[in-house]
């Protein structure tokens, strides 16, 4: 029986995969019956130890962990895909999903000790708080001044065009849905947001749908910088190399600091097992430290308390900027200035 149910998790996830692309996926096999089905923007190897942690609390229980964008994954529940628990950096394309009728509520002393802004209706809980950040060559920037504000930022590279053509590495945020919450974001936020911009666009800059993808090229030499990547993925990738080629920067004048968040789509089966899950990862959320776990808690943003910045707020400013009109003039404009010939 564990088998054969087993075997029709892997043939639904074959059928699931053609209508989205999947960007990775294990299957974590338990000694029962039950499977978890978790759609995640979290790449495997960040998350696999809270996945780990849950299955030794549960080892009768299976896990299903399938990786796509936070577009992907937005389309894929709002398509109706079966799925019991969904964890998405896109804080907006998250709310929107609850906010539509696409969540089903959960309710836990766990849940209930989260503060306000990190929960929902009891429809959205945030269990992170990851800034953005930039990431830097120390190679391809040997000799020059780090910058720490955007202002800086823009004058050094004005000042050294040569050293960052085609090698500036940011969101495509017309594919990423967590690179168009940090713009969107960026721009209500800062003037700065759209000079820099306008200057990224002169250099032929690389654009990208994951922070992953960016941080790695910025380690392996292909870019100089990549701008506004997730800075838990950052740290993650500097504590598995220790060669220091890679330097990060929290800009000083504005800071993006998005919540990860979980919902339970409407079409769970398996919904006590997610809750449950959820309920682990709001007491992570709440810890102290950081401790050994890769993903940093509500209270911090990597290694060091929040200073001046507070996470972007769950609720429904953060819809303003998916409305289909506001959508197209902030892409037209975003392309005006990032795809300059």
């Amino acid at each position: 029986m564990r088998h054969a149910c087993l075997a029709v998790v892997l043939t639904l996830w074959a059928a699931m995969a053609a209508a989205y692309e999947v960007e990775d996926h294990r299957l974590y096999p338990g000694t029962g019956a039950a499977v978890l089905r978790i759609v995640s923007t979290a790449d495997l190897e960040v998350f696999e130890p809270y996945l780990l942690a849950y299955q030794a609390a549960r080892p009768a229980l299976s896990i299903d962990y399938t990786v796509v964008s936070s577009a992907d994954l937005y389309r894929a529940l709002r398509g109706g895909a079966a799925f019991d628990l969904a964890i998405s950096s896109a804080m907006d394309l998250q709310f929107r999903l609850a906010n539509d009728g696409f969540a089903r509520p959960h309710r836990s002393e766990a849940t209930a000790a989260l503060p306000d802004w990190a929960r929902w209706r009891d429809l959205i809980f945030a269990f992170t708080a990851e800034p953005a950040v930039v990431v830097l060559s120390t190679e391809r920037l040997a000799g020059l001044p780090v910058p720490d504000t955007r202002q800086e930022l823009i004058a050094l590279l004005r000042e050294h065009p040569e050293r960052f053509r085609g090698a500036v590495g940011t969101y495509d945020v017309r594919e990423s849905g967590l690179g168009y919450l940090f713009a969107t974001q960026e721009a209500r936020s800062t003037d700065a947001y759209w000079r820099l911009s306008e200057v990224l666009g002169r250099l032929d800059p690389q654009l990208y749908c994951c922070s992953g993808q960016m941080i790695d090229d910025v380690t392996e030499g292909r870019l100089a910088l990549a701008y506004n990547v997730l800075g838990s993925y950052a740290a993650e990738r500097m504590a598995r190399d220790s060669g220091g080629r890679v330097q990060i920067l929290r800009m000083q004048d504005y800071a993006n600091v998005m919540l990860r968040t979980a919902v339970i789509p409407a079409t769970a089966q398996e919904v006590e097992a997610a809750g449950g899950l959820i309920d682990m990862l709001a007491r992570l959320g709440l810890r102290d430290a950081p401790e050994d776990w890769p993903l940093p808690p509500l209270g911090q943003s990597g290694d060091t308390p929040f200073t001046g910045f507070g996470p972007i707020r769950l609720g429904p400013a953060l819809m303003v900027y998916l409305d289909p009109l506001n959508r197209r003039t902030f892409l037209e404009e975003w392309e005006n200035a990032m795809e300059q010939r």
